[in-house]
């Protein structure tokens, strides 16, 4: 019964999220609407930061993660 309840829930909650991100329907009017600006190309310049490097960053949270992990295993 509680997987039955449980499955129950889960496609209720992503139904639902389906429905709340499609959005409002347009009526079509230009009035309430106005139309969207033209897009506009823009180039992207790369600026080297002083900092960590992105792959040193990741090192870092991945072993601050397997940290965590062993900790909560003696924890448990």
């Amino acid at each position: 019964m509680r997987r039955y309840v449980g499955a129950l829930v889960f496609a209720g909650c992503a139904a639902l999220s389906g429905a709340a991100a499609a959005g409002p329907a347009t009526t079509g009017d230009a009035a309430v609407h106005p139309p969207a600006p033209p897009a506009v190309a823009v180039q992207q310049v790369r600026v080297p930061l002083p900092g960590l490097r992105e792959e040193a960053a990741m090192v870092l949270v991945g072993t601050a993660l397997i940290g965590l992990a062993a900790a909560v295993r003696r924890a448990a």
